[in-house]
């Protein structure tokens, strides 16, 4: 049975993954196993993580553009820069349009996801064994109740100094995950069409 990881994830607008790429960039490099964001490592927002077939990745599909129909622009804010173990990120507050969508899209993809991934299952079969962990784990420990949205950064021990703002989010991404969970391969994206006043 062969398996893909896939994140189902919010890709920010230009000027909120410049920003975050250039707060990545300027992360401590002296840890060998680090990532800089960039084309490799895409700047997201995770909604879901799991591991599916890849012969269901139409069904996965249908399944994400029933949950997603009717969804507005998403309205965001940027809470500032945090810290979790050795991962630094950017805050992303928890707003109810933003958890109704989590919830949905863990409901929707409840039913196509699949135990067992291994490293074959990501980007070049390129993972480390906290990567499988991770997406394994996802449901358990990482959603509803626990979803912590946020755009991480890199490796480090210090959250960098961010300044609150807000922003637009008009793009969800289905995408292919590499190595440290990071969103590498996208395989599929749907823009939000803003609602006509009435």
């Amino acid at each position: 049975m062969d398996l893909i990881a896939i994140d189902v994830a919010v890709l920010p607008p230009a000027h909120v993954s410049q920003h975050a790429m250039e707060l990545s960039a300027r992360l401590p490099t002296e840890d060998e196993d680090h990532f800089v964001l960039g084309d490799r490592h895409l700047p997201h927002i995770t909604l879901t993580q799991q591991f599916v077939r890849v012969e269901e990745l139409d069904l996965v599909n249908q399944q994400i553009d029933e949950a997603l129909r009717s969804v507005p622009p998403l309205a965001l804010r940027v809470a500032g820069g945090d810290v979790s173990g050795h991962t630094v990120w950017m805050q992303i507050d928890r707003s109810p349009q933003l958890v109704a969508l989590h919830e949905s899209l863990m409901e929707a993809l409840r039913g196509v996801e699949r135990p067992g991934g291994t490293p074959a299952a990501f980007v070049d079969g390129d993972a480390r064994v906290r990567d499988l962990l991770w997406v394994s784990s996802y449901r358990l420990k990482s959603s509803f109740g626990a979803f912590t949205p946020h755009i991480t950064l890199g490796h480090g021990t210090q959250p960098p100094h961010i300044e609150p703002f807000d922003f637009e989010a008009t793009t969800v991404a289905a995408c292919q995950l590499g190595r440290f969970c990071s969103c590498q391969r996208v395989i599929r994206s749907w823009t939000f069409t803003p609602r006509r006043p009435e």
